[in-house]
């Protein structure tokens, strides 16, 4: 049995690993703006354009929607449809989300990764290009943000459980949880 201070240990070291890889992949952001910008300019304004370069500004946008899901499911900024949620209580709360985290989140990681890791393989058994001329390198990588997101996203997963967990057994560790003034980037 995992002690409570391991167990804050693992949740507090898995939010941090998000909220690094978080804050990382934010500045893709910048990046897809300023491609995106450039080739708009260069399309419109030059009558300039090259595949690889649209294709960077898509592979980017998939990226951070991959790799950043984690971080928003620390920040708890998913999507939620919450009738009774919001008013609901601190313990409710727990089961609520403890539930869903086991019940619906992990399970679907589990079939996600298992579907896409023959798909990954391949593509780097491959070393997979982009199927345009003229397009990007090293689409194996891009593909590899699948297997990412489901490992980053079973790390929080894990860290909802334990935080939920501490909150069932009436353990108030406010140090645990991220600060969730702040929201997400």
């Amino acid at each position: 049995m995992i002690s409570e201070g391991t167990s804050a240990a693992i949740v507090r070291g898995i939010d941090r690993l998000n909220e690094r890889v978080g804050r990382v992949i934010s500045w893709l952001s910048l990046f897809l703006v300023l491609t995106t910008f450039s080739v708009a300019v260069l399309r419109y304004g030059f009558e300039l354009g090259w595949i690889w370069l649209q294709e960077i500004y898509v592979w980017m946008h998939g990226t951070i929607i991959m790799v950043a899901a984690a971080y928003t499911l620390l920040h708890d900024g998913h999507v939620r449809v919450d009738i009774f949620y919001r008013s609901a209580s601190v313990r409710v709360k727990a089961w609520v989300d403890l539930i869903g985290t086991v019940v619906l989140l992990i399970p679907m990681l589990c079939v996600i990764a298992r579907v896409s890791w023959p798909y990954v393989a391949l593509s780097w058994s491959r070393l997979e290009e982009s199927p345009e001329a003229g397009g990007m390198y090293g689409l194996y990588l891009f593909k590899s943000t699948i297997l990412v997101f489901c490992a980053l996203m079973a790390l929080q997963a894990i860290a909802c459980v334990g935080r939920n967990a501490f909150i069932l057994m009436d353990r108030s560790a406010p140090d645990i949880a991220p600060d969730r003034s702040q929201g997400a980037v």
